[in-house]
């Protein structure tokens, strides 16, 4: 039970700095550590192009500018931080859930796409995979709001990965809710919250609707919603929902992550319960502690 870190760092500038007859082949061989994250997709899993498409970073431009921003994330500690992080939440989450199956876990903080706007505005940078049991990556731009957050992105995406690991939540495609994803959400929020305090913890794109009452009230309403295509305008919201070109409900972005963490906010003081104790709570009990109060 061990969590490895990649050394993407070095890998990342290995390959910008390379002839550019090189460099997917070079992307790819950085890439084949996670392949098993996509080991549900239909057909012959692309590394490329799934890294084109989920905005990772470009390898026929922006060379100095992706440069720049590799050195500011070693500058940084990056990956030690993460790996340090990662290693103290899994003893948290292990004390708090007996009998826990945690299996050996990848991660790789991949640099984003500095041309790609919806990355670059809605997403402020910072897009995190962790729904894959042993598989967690991060598509990341060293803003400076993000790097101050490494440690809390990262243990939110472990929740995830723990969450519906071995013995854990089931997602089922065919009948998961909005709902399972707006409290995985949350939960993962609240428990880098445990670690790291209110102001670091939440998701940066759910921060600016916490307290807003309309979107919380309108996120209720899709709760039971399924289908996994549906997900994005629920829990990204409109910008969301147009990236993927899926049809709007009229929600801010993160509007799911700001719900998420209201909906477990109330079912931890109902229980007293942290987080970590939560990791494998049923979603419908967490909803019926705010609906049951009307």
């Amino acid at each position: 039970m061990s969590i490895t870190v990649l050394d993407t760092c070095s890998a990342m500038k290995r390959i910008l700095t390379a002839p550019a007859t090189d460099r997917v082949d070079l992307l790819r061989s950085m890439l084949e550590p996670i392949q098993g994250m996509y080991r549900y997709y239909p057909g012959e899993v692309d590394l490329v192009g799934i890294h084109r498409q989920t905005s990772g970073f470009p390898i026929d431009r922006d060379e100095e500018r992706c440069l720049d921003a590799i050195e500011t994330l070693a500058a940084a500690g990056a990956r030690e931080r993460m790996q340090r992080a990662l290693d103290d939440a899994l003893a948290v989450l292990l004390e708090a859930t007996p009998g826990l199956e945690a299996p050996d876990i990848t991660v790789a903080l991949v640099l984003g796409d500095p041309s790609d706007e919806h990355f670059m505005g809605p997403c402020k940078g910072l897009t995190g995979f962790g729904g894959i049991s042993g598989y967690i990556a991060i598509t990341f731009w060293p803003f400076p709001e993000n790097v101050e957050r490494l440690e809390a992105t990262a243990v939110h995406e472990l929740h995830h990965n723990l969450r519906f690991g071995p013995g854990g939540v089931v997602w089922d495609p065919a009948t998961v809710t909005v709902g399972e994803h707006v409290v995985s959400e949350g939960l993962a929020d609240a428990f880098a919250r445990q670690l790291y305090g209110d102001e670091l913890g939440p998701a940066r794109i759910g921060v600016p609707h916490l307290h807003d009452d309309e979107v919380f009230s309108k996120v209720l309403t899709g709760l039971d919603v399924t289908g996994m295509e549906n997900f994005s305008a629920w829990v990204h919201g409109d910008p969301g929902a147009e990236r993927f070109g899926l049809t709007p409900v009229g929600l801010p972005m993160g509007a799911g992550y700001a719900a998420g963490n209201r909906l477990v906010d109330t079912y931890l003081a109902a229980t007293g319960q942290t987080a970590a104790q939560a990791l494998h709570a049923d979603s419908s009990e967490i909803i019926a502690a705010t609906l049951s109060r009307g």
